[in-house]
């Protein structure tokens, strides 16, 4: 017996990195899974962004675990298209339980150097963009009157700033406060409604140039060895990053049974990044 048998998850991001651990680690519990990613380049993003190929991988690995689910390329900023998937894979897998609006990008940049399009494309995909997510398919939940569990992927860095980061530390507060008022206008609905805020997480939108250059803006060209040893000295804590897994450990807890009366919270899972 699994913790979500018979449950299905709708997942943002999905085609790789935490999005891909999310969805694996609900399957094990029993879930089946929607899943969405952009699979495609966005303009300002500086690293190689999730391809089809992701996809069609994570979809692979979720029916080696014996689960049903159904993928879709979608952009979180396009409502329509949102929607378009989450009916679709609702009318397919029976049902929808729970919502993890996790799609996302960084793009640091220095707040009175950025180009405004860096701005508007990080509010538009990591704030604007859950919201669209949660308008879309929490509808679903609310129909099939079980309640439900959302969790938002929010960041340490809503509570623990760190340069370049303006934009990107404004979307993710800013679903702090999205998250409070839903928790508020679904717990009569019995959905509950919570942020996860991860650390720096061991995945592509992490492990790259830009994000190396962040840590060790005195180097020219700094290595992932350099970022790690940076990234430990900031923590005071011998991690330089957090594997995928521990968040979905985290996101795990908060929809299943065992969260059940936990709505409303910032859960942060960071190693005690926050202390430093």
């Amino acid at each position: 017996m699994g913790l979500l048998d018979g449950k299905v998850a709708f997942i943002t991001g999905a085609a790789r990195g935490q999005g891909r651990s999310h969805a694996l680690t609900l399957a094990r519990e029993g879930a089946d899974i929607i899943a969405v990613d952009i699979c495609r380049q966005a303009p300002t993003v500086p690293y190689p962004m999730a391809t089809p190929e992701d996809l069609a991988e994570t979809v692979k690995e979720v029916e080696a675990l014996d689960r049903r689910i159904v993928a879709s390329q979608v952009d979180v900023r396009d409502l329509a298209a949102l929607t378009a998937a989450v009916n679709d894979g609702a009318a397919q897998l029976g049902r929808l339980d729970i919502v993890l609006a996790n799609a996302g990008i960084s793009t640091p940049a220095p707040t009175l150097e950025m180009d405004e399009e860096v701005w508007d494309e990080m509010i538009e995909v990591n704030l604007t963009g859950q919201w669209k997510t949660i308008r879309a398919a929490v509808p679903h939940i609310i129909a099939g009157g079980r309640g439900g569990s959302v969790v938002i992927t929010s960041s340490l860095a809503a509570i623990y700033a760190n340069p370049n980061t303006a934009h990107y530390t404004a979307a993710k507060a800013g679903l702090v406060g999205f998250m409070k008022v839903l928790a508020k206008e679904l717990a009569p609905q019995r959905i509950r409604v919570n942020t996860v805020h991860p650390t720096t997480v061991a995945t592509d939108m992490i492990l790259n140039e830009p994000t190396y250059r962040l840590f060790r803006p005195d180097l020219a060209n700094p290595t992932r060895e350099d970022f790690e040893v940076a990234a430990r000295t900031l923590n005071k804590l011998p991690v330089a990053a957090i594997e995928p897994a521990d968040i979905s450990n985290a996101i795990l807890y908060l929809v299943s049974e065992a969260g059940r009366y936990v709505t409303g919270i910032t859960h942060v899972v960071d190693a005690g990044g926050q202390l430093g």
